[in-house]
Parts: structure tokens; sequence; C-alpha cells
């Protein structure tokens, strides 16, 4: 799908649940594309001063520190921006995640989902026309799937059609962290696939797309990146690096009193390596017993927000010859793993990895822009383009369409209606 050159205007983005701002990183920093993300809004103070920080010269202007629910409530008060070309949020996944309650759309977190679309449907015919959710990938088996089809109901109801598929960060950086994005179009794909359990579409979301009583469709997309195998210990911190603080001998022979006989037999089957090899470790309990539980890979594992031991990452470094050395994972190591090594960190470490840990990977919402947000949204306002040129300036005026197209250039008005296939599907969606 993906087509075209660098567009010299860029598409305005509104970024909902921003958390530190990586969406907009991989939006803006997409080639064969052009985004601006115009609009931000999250509620958690820390991460509103470390986007900031980040992103100094603009974003006190736009970043919104308010609640989601105030803002569904009063969309002029917050200046939600109208006729966007995109609206981008990663909802909070605590209640959908294998970390959660798994209380699923009704929970404390995840019920801003409603919020969210509360806003959508207040901007009217100025909604944009697509939208990117970003979640875990349980959403899609949360309570059976009911969850996902209700918020797919939900955005049919709002005029689009929905795509779902999923893409795991370690096709880009060495972490594994499988996330689920869906993308709402108010138009259908110019090419679609057919195929079934694909990599990107596997098997467990044909309950979702094939569901005849949703408004659904599969763009083709080419191939992601193949899985990484390692690279893990390529980007570790040196010793000299800030906040690297291995563990004392105490804590350290606590640590290894708390792996099982494979976790000990795995640590000497890697200390027979030349190389030094790093390790990741969580804490886990087992048995009602606190247990640590190394990968046997050189990858990381998914980083989390800090609330909590468990949700903590360890580093181990494994060499032969010399003692098991253990720390915790650092803030730079949290954001090389999330492809954003260039971010400005917060001093404060637990700041960093309360808005890294909850956050999506640049890289993967690079690859999404690139090979799909770009070309959809390029392709309508091409469309937008040929049906006001068709029009003569008085009429588009009286529609409320600008007669110079670079005056809307950084949105999308959305005047053209739903064929009556769409009318159709979504008349189904409604009924249901």
């Amino acid at each position: 799908m993906r087509t075209g050159s660098k567009k010299t205007t860029p598409y305005a983005v509104a970024e909902f649940f921003a958390g530190i701002g990586l969406a907009r990183i991989g939006l803006e920093s997409a080639d064969n594309t052009s985004f601006r993300v115009v609009w931000a809004n999250d509620f958690d103070e820390g991460k509103a001063r470390t986007y900031k920080d980040h992103f100094q010269s603009d974003s006190s202007a736009h970043y919104q520190l308010a609640d989601i629910r105030d803002v569904a409530k009063d969309i002029d008060r917050f200046s939600v921006p109208r006729d966007i070309a995109l609206a981008w949020a990663s909802f909070p996944c605590t209640d959908l995640s294998l970390a959660g309650g798994r209380e699923g759309l009704r929970g404390k977190s995840s019920v801003t989902f409603w919020h969210f679309t509360d806003v959508l449907d207040s901007l009217g015919t100025h909604k944009p026309p697509v939208v990117t959710l970003e979640n875990v990938n349980g959403f899609a088996t949360s309570h059976g799937g009911r969850d996902i089809k209700v918020a797919i109901r939900k955005l049919n109801k709002l005029g689009y059609c929905v795509d779902v598929l999923t893409l795991d960060a370690r096709r880009f950086v060495p972490q594994s962290r499988p996330r689920l994005f869906l993308v709402a179009s108010d138009h259908e794909v110019a090419e679609k696939d057919d195929r079934r359990d694909t990599e990107i579409r596997p098997a467990w979301l044909d309950n979702v797309l094939d569901d005849p009583d949703l408004y659904t469709q599969r763009a083709l997309l080419p191939s992601p990146p193949a899985l990484l195998s390692g690279g893990w210990s390529d980007i570790v911190d040196n010793d000299a690096a800030p906040g690297v603080e291995w563990w004392d001998e105490a804590r350290t022979e606590k640590f290894k009193s708390e792996l099982s006989n494979v976790q000990r037999e795995r640590v000497e089957k890697l200390r027979q390596k030349e190389r030094v090899e790093y390790r990741t470790a969580y804490r886990r309990t087992r048995n009602g017993k606190p247990a640590w539980e190394i990968r046997a890979d050189d990858i990381a594992g998914c980083l989390r927000t800090a609330r909590g031991g468990s949700s903590k990452q360890a580093v181990v470094r494994i060499q032969k010859g010399v003692p098991l050395r253990v720390r915790w994972m650092t803030a730079s190591e949290y954001a090389k793993l999330m492809g954003a090594g260039d971010y400005k960190l917060p001093a404060n470490r637990n700041q960093a990895i309360m808005g890294f840990g909850d956050a999506v990977c640049v890289d993967a919402v690079k690859w999404l822009t690139e090979n799909y947000l770009g070309p959809l949204i390029s392709r309508r306002s091409k469309q937008i383009e040929v049906a006001q040129n068709a029009l003569p300036a008085a009429t588009n005026e009286s529609l409320g369409v600008p007669a110079a197209k670079e005056e809307r250039a950084a949105g999308l008005p959305l005047q053209s209606a739903p064929d009556d296939e769409t009318r159709r599907r979504i008349l189904v969606a409604q009924r249901v």
C-alpha cells in the first residue's frame, strides 16, 4: 500500500492519551509522508513534563493536561482541533492486559475509550477521516472478543470501517512487545487482503474481522521485518553510563537464591560462552514464593511501568570466570528499547520508566505510518481534491469548502458522503 513521496504540507494529527509523545515521534519521523501533531492530551503531570521538556518549542501551547472525561464534556474549552487528518489514541491498557485485571472496557482505565469516542461524536462532520487506536493484544480476546467487537461497533456507528492488525516491537528493536492496532477509516481501502493467518493478522483475529455484523476490512500491506533473534546485549549501557548501579554482593546472592534449577542451568549454559552475555529478568511469584526468571534469548521482556517490584526489569551480566552481576534497567535502556534512544530523559528515573513503560514503540508507529496511514490519508486527500476541482468555486464555498486547497492542507475536510454500500454496512452495524 506504500506509495508516493514526502508531502510538503503536513497532515494534522491529534494525539489522545499522548503520554510522553512516542507516537508523535513515530508519526513525524516517517518517510514518504508528512504528519504533524498539532494537539495532544493526557492527564498525567509527570508525563506532561517529560513531553514538554523533550518537544520544547511548541509543546506548551498544544499539550492539554486534562482528564479525557472533561475533554469529552467540552471540546471547545480544551481546543480540540477540527478537520484534522488523523486522531491517534493509545488508550490505557491496564484492564485489557495479562498484567491487569482483565476487566475489559468497563474497567476503570479502559473505560476511557468511550470518552474518546464521545469526543469524536462531538466533532460531528469535522471528525477526522482516519482514527488509529493502539492497545495490547489482549484487547482482541478480552471477554471472548466481545470488548473489541463492541468498540468496533461504536466506530461503525460513527461512520468508520475498521481494520485490525498486530505488530510486535521485536520486529524493530530487541524487545518483545506485541501490540494491537485498529485503523478506522471513513472510506474503504483501495487494495484489500483476502489472505488469512498472516504475520500481521493471525488466525485469532478472524473472529473479529470475519464477523458479518461488523463493518471491517483488511488492507493489503507489505510484510513487516522479521522478528529479531537478538540485539539486547548490543545496546546495554556501559558501566560509566548514568543510572548503572550494580547490586552489592548480599543483594546479588539473594537474587541467585530465588532462581529455580532451570534458571540456574540457564545461567551456567550462558556462562560457557566466550563473550559477555546480558539477559533481562522479571521477579514473579511461583507457588507463593518470589522467583526470578531470566529470559533465555538476547531479547528484553515487555517493558512495563514502575508500579511494584514485579513490574521492574533487571539486567543480568553473565561472563565466563566472573561472578554474576545484577542491576535494574536504566532509563536510557528503556528509551533505546522503545526506539527513542535520542529522547531527552527526565532526571527522575521512575518518571522516565513510567513514561516509557506504557508507551508505544516509535518504530512500530513509523512502519504503520509509512505503509498504511500515510498512503490511506493521501488517497483520501486526493479524492477530495478531485471532487472539489469538479465543482465551481461558488459551490465549494457554499458547502463550506475553501476554494484554495492549501487553506486546509493541514487537515482534511469531510464533505463527501459514503456510497450506498458503505451506508448499508454502517446500518447493519448500527442495528446490532
